[in-house]
């Protein structure tokens, strides 16, 4: 948990401030589906023991809805013709508020909780027996798990201009809800809008960050407000006020989402969600990190030195980088065992521990990889194709690096390594967040590397994100960061690629099959099989599912494969055929990725049911065809529409160093750019360079196009 977020262990009452921009969607109807999901987040922090007070904007907004709608019935057709007059804001409110409260009352009955109406004014606070008179009512409610609701009270409000009037103890809701907070003496204080927290500047400007810790010395004359609400009275500049009072007695502050599921259930654990007001934030500027932005930018800016170096420049970066691996390996080994230690004490599963692992002999194996990306031919500036357009006038095709990348990882620190590597290489920033798991080994492996980066190029072209919020900003950085590649879980890449609109590469599952024909040779098959499920179960390109033509179902070299694989130690579950037939468990789901000692086996009639089965169940990254026939392995190559399709080999070879491509960032399953292991040339786009010899256009006159291709 962040430290600036550790508050949240001793909340016990919170109040809840819920804007009209939540409560009603942007016509002006209810927003039902949202609602009713804060009142299920309601009734489960309830049960946990949390004091839940509500307080509720809308009451307005839907008031002159119903009047609108109440007036079009009743109004002949000369009556629409005249001027409508817009309706009194205390009529709406008296009318909205029924409304309000029906539909709470309706939505926490359904969930067998009971709400309660508090209607306050302004004027109501300035007698000190109301006050104490609240407290105790509040009090007793709470106990009773009850969810007391407040509003003020717009209907009899003495506020001269109750919807423009910003005089008085509280002047809106946002106001109110941080009075009460005082007055009920509650512990944290929650602000739902319609956008996620506050932002440097208008959140629809992609140049806005959103501030996760507002500092009041800091942003109070940085940030400029977008529009006020879009419905309500207030907006974010209410929002912030309210929040900075409340913050400055001391009662923490969370303005977040409410069109987010389970934001405030988040707050409370202690994720970092929306804006955090704290009296103590202050106190926290001197750590904070590099912003996402800047960090972005400064690896743009160290790429292009890196683009503008000699090739035998960037190849020595490389070598001296190996170099540095070697002579640190038994410090590199030591964060990695310490890495070790804390994975297994806190409980992480066996599959992640044996990811995060270095094992010996991994330290030179990278170093070793890295001296064949080194030595490898320059990818960048290649002459791709050479075209004569015109007598003089020359067109070149030419690879050219993409610029920034940002790449997420679990587990596996060796990643780091394999990356930065190939981002060095190819001439392209780069921008590395892996799990918190491996914190000790990617922090030594990053200041390994950058230590053996010149300052003619600067340390920042690799930057190491330590900080988890700063994610959710990286991801908006569209116009500075060019291609994400998330390596990890099915969930990891899934989160990605719905929270940016930078371009994602990637694969989100690694469910492998291996189908052994009935013309394969068997003992070919055992040890391919074994291998691919054996020699790595947690990688990405081990064997998943099993898949067996019927001929061979029972007969001895199956047999034997089954008994083997048992000794290995492999779990084995079935399909709907193989379960009945091998007496083994029946799987749950064939789309299902063990990454650890543990497969699917299924029975199917022939390669045209295997390809069916891999196109229905597979996640299009690696498929293996075992068979002699060759006609039958010609089949299976040419319609497994997967990203690697192999004959009579493990789905193992599927890495981007036995590609001979040096290293990998990943392996893609995208149809679109990089498909497969992913090595130098997937970081590489192309430029297009003319030269010419004073040659214009003018309408083509004059000017003989040849297109001659002058690439050999």
């Amino acid at each position: 948990m962040d430290r600036s977020r550790a508050f949240v262990k001793d909340v016990k009452r919170l109040i809840i401030k819920v804007g009209t921009a939540v409560v009603t969607r942007a016509e002006g109807r209810l927003a039902l589906g949202r609602l009713g999901a804060l009142c299920e987040q309601i009734k489960d922090l309830n049960s946990q023991g949390y004091e839940v007070i509500v307080v509720s904007s809308g009451a307005v907004g839907l008031g002159r809805q119903r009047l609108r709608y109440r007036r079009l019935v009743n109004s002949s057709f000369a009556d629409l013709q005249k001027p409508q007059v817009e309706f009194d804001g205390k009529a709406c409110a008296a009318v909205g508020q029924n409304s309000l409260m029906a539909l709470y009352d309706t939505l926490f009955s359904q969930l067998d909780i009971t709400s309660a109406q508090l209607l306050v004014t302004d004027n109501d606070f300035r007698d000190k027996d109301f006050r104490n008179q609240l407290s105790e009512t509040v009090k007793s409610l709470l106990a009773l798990k009850v969810i007391p609701i407040f509003n003020e009270n717009d209907a009899v409000s003495t506020r001269r201009a109750p919807y423009e009037d910003s005089s008085g103890i509280f002047w809106d809701n946002d106001s109110l809800a941080a009075l009460l907070a005082l007055e009920l003496k509650a512990d944290l204080l929650v602000l739902l809008s319609d956008v996620e927290g506050l932002y440097s500047g208008p959140p629809s400007d992609p140049k806005s960050k959103l501030i996760h810790t507002y500092i009041k010395e800091r942003h109070q004359g940085e940030i400029t407000f977008g529009d006020k609400s879009r419905v309500g009275r207030g907006g974010m500049t209410a929002k912030v006020k309210a929040a900075v009072y409340a913050a400055d007695a001391g009662i923490p502050v969370v303005i977040t989402s409410g069109y987010a599921a389970e934001n405030i259930i988040k707050v409370l654990q202690g994720e970092c969600i929306g804006t955090l007001f704290h009296h103590d934030a202050h106190l926290w500027a001197a750590v904070r990190e590099v912003g996402a932005r800047e960090m972005a930018i400064a690896a743009r800016e160290s790429s292009r030195r890196l683009q503008a170096m000699s090739s035998h420049d960037r190849k020595k970066i490389l070598l001296d980088i190996a170099d540095a691996l070697e002579a640190n390996e038994k410090l590199i080994n030591t964060e990695n065992e310490a890495d070790i230690l804390a994975a297994q004490q806190a409980g992480y599963e066996k599959s992640l521990i044996a990811r995060l692992a270095l094992k010996p002999g991994k330290i030179s194996s990278l170093a070793n990889s890295v001296r064949v990306l080194a030595n490898m031919e320059d990818p960048i500036g290649c002459i791709l194709k050479k075209t004569e357009l015109a007598d003089g006038l020359v067109l070149e095709k030419t690879s050219s690096p993409l610029g920034v990348l940002l790449i997420v990882f679990e587990s596996r620190p060796e990643a780091l390594v394999q990356i930065a590597s190939l981002a060095i290489r190819s001439g392209n920033g780069l921008l590395l967040k892996g799990g918190k798991e491996a914190n000790r080994s990617n922090a030594i492996l990053h200041k390994i590397i950058t230590g053996a980066i010149p300052d003619s190029v600067g340390k920042k072209v690799v930057g190491l994100v330590t900080s988890r919020e700063e994610i959710p900003d990286l991801l908006k950085l569209d116009d500075v960061i060019d291609l994400v590649i998330p390596r990890g879980s099915n969930k990891l890449v899934s989160q990605i690629k719905n929270s940016t609109k930078i371009p994602v590469l990637g694969h989100a599952d690694g469910i492998c099959h291996v189908y052994i024909d009935k013309s394969a040779n068997m003992d070919m098959a055992k040890q391919i099989v074994l291998d691919a499920k054996v020699d790595y179960p947690a990688a990405c390109n081990a064997m998943e599912t099993l898949l067996v033509h019927k001929d061979l179902i029972l007969t001895e070299g199956v047999n034997e494969l089954i008994v083997d694989l048992r000794i290995e130690g492999v779990t084995l579950y079935g399909g709907p055929r193989a379960s009945t037939l091998l007496n083994i468990p029946e799987a749950r789901s064939f789309h299902h990725e063990y990454n650890s000692l543990a497969c699917t086996v299924e029975i199917v009639d022939d390669v045209y049911a295997a390809i069916n089965h891999i196109h229905q169940h597979g996640s299009a990254h690696t498929d293996c065809v075992i068979a002699e026939d060759l006609e039958v392995a010609e089949v299976f190559l040419h319609q497994v529409d997967s990203a690697a399709v192999f004959h009579n080999a493990s789905t193992r070879f599927c890495d981007g160093a036995r590609f001979g491509l040096g290293a990998e960032v990943g392996i893609s399953t995208s149809r679109i750019h990089a498909r497969g292991p992913v090595g130098v040339e997937g970081l590489l786009t192309t430029r297009w360079i003319l030269r010419g010899c004073g040659q214009v256009v003018n309408g083509d006159k004059g000017l003989v196009y040849t297109h001659k291709d002058l690439t050999n």
